[in-house]
């Protein structure tokens, strides 16, 4: 799929701004979108909702922009969803594009970008995963890839998630041994590695196959992903019963393990797609005001995997909508199959399969099967969308209870929404570093986690009650500094701190010299028991302590949430500390890149024997100049 140019939508020439008062009140907003109707055109394009802050409220698009706008002044004809909008809107910005299809893709764009709060959002929207089999080298590379599509070769998926593309991967390599190392690796080898040993590689790095029987090996690859399995198959068995009735039975051996890989990736096919081609499906499930998508990715005949899908901010909206809005914002990052099948036919179809098709390059259709396999198909997709959702709710009032309980156990006045918990990793002082993960009612929030790199102004080597006020007010400070009325959801209503009564006290004192007095702090320490009973102390900011009983489900879940900051710190602290050992003295040196950087090292053989050389002898090493060896020199000799 051809990436959309940067500059598709140039805001510069086509976008203006109008802002009116602070007051969040309804004639306010109403009387803030008139001001703009006077200017504009009857021409198609995509509005933003601001608030008086600047914040975008909501994102839409439209035919004729005048004739859309116009409806948000006819305040008892809206949704109490779109009334509340409209109070708090203050400004507009206007961007107009060529057509209602180049809106339609622009409004996902900018859906994505600003997440709105009065917009329907896809809440999962992280990249999928791809099998790449790459096309710039003579004995090409088969590979998994996120992300950016910039690499030379044919791209396979999406995949609903890493671990069935990793399966499919696995099961690859055993069919058509192509190789999975990295160009670099494959240029140093002068023996087979162990891929080799156990038959998923054939060794192309050391000659052990020619680049003719590799290129078969590739298009063979290429047409079974391509959905032509039942031709690989078939090509296999034949050359596997020729290798007998040769008498070669260690290739007729070979032959068949390979023919048991391809029997493995066909039977693992959750669904049977035979004969589908390539298509997407999706179905959508409602119950008690929540919304849920299943989704089918079919590839030359093969179940590729699924996914559920919770739509957020779907209160009062309707189900065409949601999923139209739904399948703009998905498609924004993936390529679209040539065909998607959907349980209902979309008022906007027609609009959407022109921006999708506009998008990918070649005709998309959007397809409500009627019967066959397709329809089967598609009722698949809907039980598993109705399973899903019944899931999500029951863990959804799960959820509400244990946070209901939080709330009674720490004496909140509600059930928390944003959880914050604390903790600190580092080896004697070494790399120091902080950590805090998020959770809320719908779990961990894995998008609001954050790092921070112990600078040390605060603490003193092994100091863990330093790391901790460094930490808290560098969040605290900033989050002050962004957001000083507190109003939005990025403040915490509970703060949990891996630690017993000295890291609460040195966190409560940072928020009081911040002015900060209503976040509810907890000191969470191991037991005199955790070894034999696993239970925790419970360190409230008055002093007192609490403990739960052993088998609560409410410990369950506040260990969980301390066990998920361990992870984090401890994955974080490891990265760090990996990134450190490679580390080089002469990264300090100002200008000094990689090249010359190992040209110093090689000739001098250490970062030590670098810092101590003359000047003459810095000017000798190979490919360093002048002025580069006056620079090295004057860093390390200026004091």
């Amino acid at each position: 799929m051809s990436e959309p140019p940067v500059d598709r939508f140039n805001e510069e020439k086509s976008t203006f701004t109008l802002r009116g008062a602070d007051a969040p009140d309804l004639k306010a907003g109403v009387a803030a979108i008139r001001n703009v109707l006077a200017t504009l055109p009857l021409r198609p394009g995509v509005y933003r909702m601001q608030d008086a802050r600047g914040d975008v409220l909501y994102i839409g698009k439209a035919r004729a922009l005048k004739n859309r706008v116009a409806n948000y002044t006819q305040v008892d004809r809206l949704p109490k969803r779109l009334q509340r909008m409209v109070a708090q809107t203050r400004s507009m910005t206007i961007v107009t594009t060529n057509n209602e299809a180049e809106a339609l893709l622009l409004e996902a764009q900018l859906i994505k970008r600003y997440r709105p709060a009065f917009n329907v959002l896809l809440r999962d929207d992280k990249s999928f995963p791809f099998i790449l089999l790459r096309n710039d080298h003579d004995f090409p590379r088969i590979q998994k890839h996120r992300g950016a599509r910039r690499a030379v070769g044919n791209y396979y998926g999406p995949f609903a998630s890493a671990g069935s593309v990793n399966n499919t991967l696995n099961a690859l390599q055993k069919l058509f041994l192509l190789r999975s190392c990295t160009d670099s690796f494959f240029k140093g080898r002068d023996r087979p590695c162990l891929l080799y040993q156990i038959k998923r590689c054939s060794a192309p790095c050391v000659g052990r196959i020619d680049e003719a029987a590799y290129a078969e090996l590739v298009a063979d690859a290429k047409n079974f992903l391509g959905g032509k399995s039942t031709q690989v198959q078939a090509k296999l068995g034949a050359q596997m019963q020729a290798a007998a009735e040769a008498m070669d039975f260690e290739l007729a051996a070979i032959l068949r393990d390979r023919l048991k890989a391809l029997t493995f990736i066909q039977g693992t096919q959750a669904i049977n797609a035979e004969g589908v081609g390539d298509a997407d499906i999706f179905a959508l499930a409602c119950r008690e005001g929540v919304m849920g998508i299943q989704a089918f990715f079919i590839r030359g005949g093969q179940n590729w995997g699924h996914r559920s899908f919770f739509p957020a901010h779907t209160t009062d909206v309707p189900e065409e909508e949601v999923l139209t809005s739904f399948l703009s914002q998905f498609y924004e990052e993936v390529p679209p199959a040539k065909t998607i099948l959907l349980d209902r036919d979309l008022p906007e179809g027609e609009l959407l399969t022109e921006a999708l098709g506009e998008r990918a390059g070649y005709k998309v259709q959007l397809t409500v099967p009627q019967r066959g396999d397709r329809r089967r198909l598609l009722d698949q997709a809907k039980r598993n969308a109705v399973e899903a959702l019944d899931r999500r709710l029951a863990e959804s009032t799960t959820q509400a209870k244990l946070l209901r309980e939080v709330a009674d156990f720490f004496d909140l006045s509600e059930p928390p929404q944003r959880i914050e918990v604390y903790d600190n990793s580092h080896i004697q002082g070494t790399n120091a570093l902080g950590a805090m993960v998020v959770a809320g009612p719908e779990g961990f929030q894995k998008g609001q986690y954050r790092k921070f790199n112990i600078k040390g102004n605060e603490a003193a080597t092994n100091d863990d009650f330093g790391m901790m006020r460094e930490v808290f007010r560098r969040r605290f400070a900033r989050q002050l500094e962004e957001n000083p009325d507190r109003d939005d959801a990025t403040w915490p209503d509970l703060v949990l701190i891996d630690g017993g009564r000295g890291q609460l006290n040195a966190a409560k004192a940072v928020l009081e010299d911040l002015g900060i007095e209503d976040v509810c702090l907890v000191g969470v320490a191991k037991g005199p028991h955790h070894g034999r009973e696993g239970r925790e102390v419970f360190h409230m900011m008055d002093g007192s302590e609490r403990m739960l009983p052993v088998n609560a489900p409410l410990l369950f879940y506040l260990q969980r949430l301390r066990d998920e900051v361990h992870r984090f710190v401890i994955g974080a602290h490891r990265d760090k500390r990996a990134k450190a050992m490679g580390a080089s003295p002469l990264d300090e040196v100002p200008g000094i890149g990689p090249a010359r950087k190992k040209a110093l090292l090689m000739h001098f053989g250490t970062g030590r024997a670098v810092r101590n050389a003359s000047l003459e002898d810095l000017r000798k090493a190979p490919g360093v100049s002048q002025a580069v060896a006056q620079q090295v020199y004057d860093f390390y000799h200026s004091r």
